[in-house]
C-alpha cells in the first residue's frame, strides 16, 4: 500500500525439528524454520524474490545461509547473505560475514565477522561470491588480529 515492498512469505511451510541433524545442503521455497542442526548450506530457491528462514534458539547451521529474510535466534557458523532483512535476536550467534540490505540487531546478539551492507545483496552475477572470496583472502589489520585473539595472562584469576 505505501511502497513497493517485496512479498516475503509469513508462513513457515517446512521445519527441521529439535533433535534432528541433517548432514547435507538444504534448498527450500517459501519459509523454513530450523530447530535442529544442519551441517551444510541452507539456501532459498526463490533467490532474492522471497523466502524466509528462521533459526530458532535451539537451531544450528554449519554452513552458508542464503535467504531474502533471515531471523536468527540460534547459531550460524558460516557466511550469511540476505537480500532483504537480517534480524538478529538477543541470543543469536553468527560466526561469519553477514551481507544484508537491512539489519536489525538486538542487544546481546553476537557477530564474529564482517557486516556488509549490499544494495542488492544476492545478485545472480555472483558478486557476493567474489566478495566472500575477497573478504576471506584480505589480510587482517593488527587491531583486528589483536581483538580476535584470546587474552591470557596474570590477573585473570
Amino acid at each position: 500500500m505505501f511502497g513497493s515492498k517485496r512479498s516475503v512469505p509469513k508462513e513457515i511451510g517446512s521445519l527441521v525439528g529439535a533433535g534432528t541433524v541433517i548432514n547435507g545442503d538444504i534448498v527450500f521455497t517459501g519459509g523454513l524454520r530450523i530447530d535442529g542442526t544442519v551441517q551444510g548450506s541452507v539456501r532459498c530457491n526463490d533467490g532474492d524474490k522471497g523466502g524466509m528462514l528462521v533459526v530458532s534458539e535451539t537451531g544450528v547451521v554449519e554452513g552458508e545461509v542464503r535467504a531474502a529474510h533471515l531471523v536468527v535466534a540460534g547459531r550460524i557458523n558460516g557466511p550469511v547473505m540476505a537480500s532483504e532483512l537480517v534480524e538478529l535476536q538477543p541470543k543469536a550467534r553468527v560466526n561469519g560475514d553477514v551481507f544484508y540490505r537491512a539489519l536489525e540487531m538486538h542487544q546481546g546478539a553476537i557477530v564474529e565477522g564482517r557486516l556488509t551492507h549490499e544494495a542488492a545483496a544476492m545478485e545472480p552475477s555472483g558478486r557476493i561470491s567474489v566478495a566472500l572470496q575477497l573478504a576471506a583472502a584480505a589480510p587482517r589489520s593488527e587491531a583486528e588480529t589483536a581483538w580476535s585473539e584470546p587474552k591470557t595472562g596474570a590477573g585473570s584469576g
